[in-house]
């Protein structure tokens, strides 16, 4: 039977095996009009076959939309000015491309009068509460279908029989399973599923895409120069680069010199605890760096309330707030904390390190080599005030002593 009347439908869509039954159940169960979007976040992948394949499946409406700029420009970069990353080691590759994608979804409702959007997200993930957070963030009454939360088609047998049953043209074969569950885009890859599903199980070195193995890596080290305005990479090694093209260069740099693995156990928002193996070669560049141009020019107090808002800003990526007014809020402390974040980091790349080994800022440095020597610094700075600042320090300290809480 037929659902609550829908007209017309955006779909995410991929083009493999999974979004292309949805495109078809969508139809049969809806009795509605399917809009495709399909996006380039940098995954690395050619977009031209999932046009082709929606044409095939009777689409009129097709979406391709090349986003992996505004992807690195208004969503990587201010997350890493945040230093962001979740549980001390995820750097949010997933969960940073979620928000955008919903914001394309709602756009395309809006400009194609569709009534509903869709995604391929299970009813398991974190990925369907970051897509359905963000749309009703945009367009708090859009309806939004997640197929996996109402159809039986639980198993990729099920899938693969539905698609055959139906003619829908899919790429795959029986036998030839993809091993892992994949997501990609500029910022990382992450891999799940199979053998991963055993927290015990090591992965295999053949499931790493885009980075050699630390032990596979040259044995001479690559240098960096990192150029930084208002906290942003602008150059790598004198040569202006727009943020998209900052990512890929650093991406293949980190992979080469073995950079950029992961392997844990989160705690999905949903919860229960999930295995995920990522590689983000360009990003874990990004984060040293990005430290250690801000222990340059960042005023002390600033630099540590930055940390202190950091693991409520990387829960809210994680969890799908992007678009509440409490990111935004921290974002736009974090924004101005930038201002004066400007200069060059040196670094060393070698066998999955990535070591600072310079930092300058001729306009912004908080870096004064006479207060700091240990020869002498011709009076910048008088020892003995020292001692005042100790005492004051020390009264409560004194003052517990001797009540005995101490």
């Amino acid at each position: 039977m037929p659902k609550k009347k829908v007209k017309k439908v955006v779909l995410a869509y991929s083009g493999g095996l999974d979004t292309s039954v949805i495109l078809k159940w969508l139809e049969d169960t809806y009795n509605c009009e399917v809009v495709t979007f399909t996006a380039d976040i940098g995954q690395g992948e050619e977009l031209e076959p999932a046009r082709t394949k929606a044409e095939k499946m009777g689409v009129k409406e097709i979406y391709i939309d090349d986003l992996t700029d505004e992807f690195v420009s208004d969503f990587v970069y201010p997350m890493f000015r945040a230093n962001a990353i979740y549980e001390g080691e995820y750097l949010l590759g997933t969960s940073i491309a979620r928000p955008l994608i919903a914001k394309r979804l709602v756009e395309i409702a809006r400009e194609t009068g569709a009534d509903a959007i869709a995604h391929g997200a299970t009813g398991k993930g974190n990925d369907q509460v970051r897509f359905e957070l963000g749309a009703y963030a945009l367009e708090p009454e859009i309806k939004i279908i997640a197929p996996w939360r109402e159809w039986d088609l639980n198993s990729r047998e099920k899938l693969i029989n539905y698609a055959e049953q139906n003619n829908i043209p899919i790429d795959y074969k029986k036998g030839n399973a993809s091993p892992y569950s994949m997501d990609a885009n500029l910022l990382h890859i992450s891999y799940e599923g199979e053998i991963l599903e055993d927290p015990w199980a090591a992965p295999e070195e053949s499931m790493w895409r885009w980075t050699k193995s630390p032990e596979r890596a040259p044995d001479i080290p690559t240098l960096i120069e990192l150029e930084y305005k208002k906290g942003d990479i602008i150059a790598i090694d004198g040569k202006s680069l727009s943020p998209a093209q900052v990512l890929t260069a650093l991406n293949v740099i980190g992979g080469e010199n073995g950079i950029g693995r992961l392997d844990i156990v989160e705690n999905r928002y949903v919860g229960m605890k999930a295995r995920g193996c990522y590689e983000t070669p360009g990003g874990t560049i990004m984060l040293k760096a990005h430290r250690a141009i801000e222990s340059l020019t960042l005023d002390r107090e600033v630099a540590h309330f930055k940390d202190e808002l950091m693991p409520k800003y990387a829960a809210l990526i994680y969890n799908g707030y992007w678009w509440s007014p409490e990111r935004l809020l921290i974002q736009n402390m974090i924004d101005d904390s930038q201002e004066n974040v400007n200069g060059k980091v040196r670094l060393k790349l070698y066998k999955g390190n990535v070591d600072v080994v310079g930092r300058a800022s001729d306009s912004d440095t908080l870096f004064s080599p006479a207060l700091a020597t240990f020869e002498d610094d011709e009076g910048a700075y008088n020892q003995a005030d020292a001692e005042g600042f100790i005492k004051l320090n020390a009264l409560r300290l004194r003052v517990a002593k001797n009540r005995g809480e101490i």
